[in-house]
């Protein structure tokens, strides 16, 4: 992937993890330009990473053949119109990071034909650790699906789906995940201090709890059913609380919700496909 040179358009938080990722991977400063409207951004990049800038994002575009589109979703179509110049007639692999805006309108915007991935990251890719979902349409080589899979992996884990249509499941499941964790974090801090325990006490119990139930999931060949009936003697503390749990309908409840953020995702990309 070093040989190729990588442009982002956009400066802002993710791009700023995946930049930062591939630097402390390795990749060579000098081979990535950011492009964005705000020069303490972009003077802070350079600061930081020692890459390329510009304000011009048709400049960064013609000096890449990995284009990375990392702006908004409201002003995706605006942006990608006024690329169309800077990519004509170009093998330019285009890989975008905006929630929601579906890989045939992106396509469309450009001017058509394009090899594309689009992928749904989450936010704990600002600490490295995140998930990202990806779809590569057909004109994606197998070597440009590695380019693409190397930038994400930068910043955490990477899974690929072979239906766009998928990626709103993905988005529903780990896009919108995190914040289920928080507030799940929220309430056991909560429950925790009206047993008694000291705020501090509580949030730091808390946390190591949800980092090493994580961690021991992630570091098992078991699934977390297992996991869960290990750590539950019969007639216990645990036991009693899942209990209560499944006699609240937990399990129907967060089925519920994570259908509601998928077909919420699905809608969003209806309408901004419809700009």
């Amino acid at each position: 992937m070093t040989t190729h040179t990588i442009a982002f358009i956009g400066g802002g938080n993710m791009a700023r993890s995946l930049i930062g990722g591939l630097i402390a991977d390795g990749y060579p400063a000098e081979r990535i330009w950011v492009s964005d409207p705000v020069k303490e951004a972009l003077a802070d990049l350079a600061a930081k990473f020692g890459v390329r800038i510009t304000e011009n994002n048709s400049e960064a575009a013609a000096a890449a053949d990995t284009l990375v589109l990392a702006v908004k979703p409201q002003v995706l179509k605006r942006v990608a119109e006024d690329l169309r110049s800077a990519v004509a007639g170009r093998d330019v692999l285009i890989i975008s990071i905006a929630a929601g805006v579906r890989e045939p309108d992106i396509d469309r915007w450009l001017g058509g034909g394009f090899p594309i991935v689009r992928t749904m990251p989450n936010t704990p890719a600002l600490v490295q650790t995140g998930a990202t979902g990806l779809y590569a349409n057909a004109k994606v080589s197998a070597e440009q699906r590695n380019r693409a899979e190397s930038l994400l992996r930068a910043v955490g884990v990477t899974q690929w789906v072979a239906e766009e249509q998928l990626l709103d499941a993905v988005t529903g499941l780990s896009g919108s995940g995190p914040a289920y964790f928080f507030l799940l974090i929220e309430l056991m801090e909560q429950a925790g201090v009206k047993l008694g325990l000291p705020a501090e006490t509580a949030r730091l119990l808390t946390l190591q709890t949800a980092l090493g139930a994580a961690k021991m999931a992630l570091e098992s060949s078991e699934d977390a059913a297992v996991l869960r009936q290990r750590v539950t003697s019969p007639g216990g503390t645990t036991e009693r609380a899942l209990a209560t749990f499944e006699q609240g309908g937990l399990r129907e409840l967060v089925e519920k919700a994570l259908r509601a953020a998928t077909e919420r995702a699905a809608e969003l990309g209806d309408m901004l496909g419809k700009q």
